[in-house]
């Protein structure tokens, strides 16, 4: 059954409005030439969305060409404003943009959660009002926030959760109160994570890959067959509390300890990189820094120079010290990307998150040699190119998605 002229027509736009995002501004030849359409039609949806005030004329295509036919037409970015979040347990981060991303304002800030519920989402709150207001912005039209924890995948909210603040539930609700024209919604943290890796960093060109989240908390992010996995009660992915061996218990309902989460988290890593001696008496350092001296060290940027892997004394040293130590994280981070593996075949897996950023192809090295002996499935490792900042950058591309789809389908016909 062919398409009725109304629905034509907003196929035919969306298809210009999407070459225009991924492309830059573009003539109406181009456009013609792209999308196949007739010169009449593509003259046509031009003066549409030029109307609707969705693209307007943004220069002339060659320094010898002048007139209608050398135009070129851009989305409007400053159509809509967007904002998003990366709500962690003890800190607030948040990023403006226009409708086609392009970042306008960031800023981050610590929230003192123990002052109380209301004040810490007073805080959170504030921060995000700061921003727009330095942005110049008078209303934004989505915001996207990644926090951690579950969402429950029938109603779209953050489920409470054994561990978290009280604030980060209460903070969602408070934007949309405090911002009642505005599209608020919350993702879990990895699954932006996961989002980012995707389409600008280590997973491009993967529609079936496991992103492992190594930071303060540990979590997977699973894509199979180009879409997210959320799970039937949205905890997909929810690997600290895979039962491992080496933890010294199991873990339970309402805690993760004795799961993977207790040999990977980042109180665990700092407390194996003290068992090896790495970094001496230093105990400031946090389990991101830890891993970064220790992949200096051994990769000869750091302070102990090259590594020795003769067997001679020299691997007494800081050197000898900090591949124990990496080796030993990699035996562990290979617990759980065996267990994703042997479910999942999903070809390739990423180490993200402020640990897995920081240690590099060094310990996705590691780990691919270890998951080699563990599996017979084909499994790539591969180190984050995006690490904590993966947060906050899927949050924007999620809410730059949302309202694209809202504004580029809410035409005239």
């Amino acid at each position: 059954m062919p398409a009725s002229p109304s629905t034509a027509r907003a196929i035919n736009d969306r298809l210009a409005l999407r070459l225009l995002q991924r492309q830059g501004p573009l003539t109406a030849g181009q456009l013609k030439q792209l999308t196949g359409l007739s010169r009449p039609t593509v003259a046509d949806l031009v003066e549409r969305l030029t109307a609707a005030g969705l693209i307007a004329v943004v220069g002339e295509a060659g320094a010898q060409r002048r007139g209608p036919n050398a135009r070129l037409y851009g989305i409007v970015a400053d159509r809509a404003h967007l904002a998003a979040l990366d709500v962690r347990t003890e800190s607030v981060s948040v990023v403006v943009s226009d409708l086609l991303g392009g970042v306008l304002v960031e800023a981050s800030a610590p929230i003192g959660g123990e002052a109380g519920t209301g004040p810490a989402v007073e805080q959170a709150v504030a921060l995000v009002e700061r921003a727009v207001k330095e942005a110049g912005v008078e209303r934004l039209h989505t915001v996207g926030i990644g926090a951690p924890g579950l969402i429950d995948p029938a109603t779209g909210e953050l489920r409470p959760t054994t561990g978290l603040p009280a604030w980060h539930r209460r903070l969602v609700d408070a934007l949309q109160e405090r911002l009642p024209h505005t599209r608020v919604s919350v993702e879990n943290e990895t699954n932006l994570a996961a989002v980012a890796e995707q389409r600008e960093g280590a997973a491009r060109g993967r529609d079936t890959f496991v992103l492992l989240w190594l930071g303060q908390g540990t979590g997977a992010a699973v894509v199979l067959d180009g879409a997210l996995r959320r799970g039937a009660s949205g905890g997909t992915g929810e690997i600290g509390f895979l039962p491992v061996p080496g933890t010294g218990g199991l873990p339970s309902a309402t805690d993760c300890a004795g799961g993977f989460h207790s040999l990977v988290g980042a109180a665990a890593v700092r407390d194996l990189a003290a068992a090896c001696g790495v970094a001496g008496r230093d105990t400031t350092l946090g389990a991101e820094q830890l891993v970064r001296y220790a992949v200096r060290t051994v990769t000869g940027a750091g302070p102990a120079g090259p590594a020795r892997r003769d067997g001679t004394a020299a691997d007494d040293g800081a050197a000898g010290a900090a591949g124990r130590f990496l080796d030993a994280l990699a035996d562990r981070v290979a617990l759980g990307v065996a267990s994703a593996v042997a479910l999942l075949d999903p070809g390739c897996v990423v180490l993200g998150g402020e640990v897995g950023r920081a240690g590099g192809w060094t310990l996705a090295a590691r780990v691919a040699e270890r998951i080699g002996r563990m599996t017979p499935l084909p499994t790539e490792v591969r180190a984050s190119a995006l690490g904590g900042a993966a947060v906050l950058r899927g949050a924007l591309l999620t809410a730059r998605d949302r309202a694209q789809d809202e504004l580029f389908g809410r035409r005239e016909r």
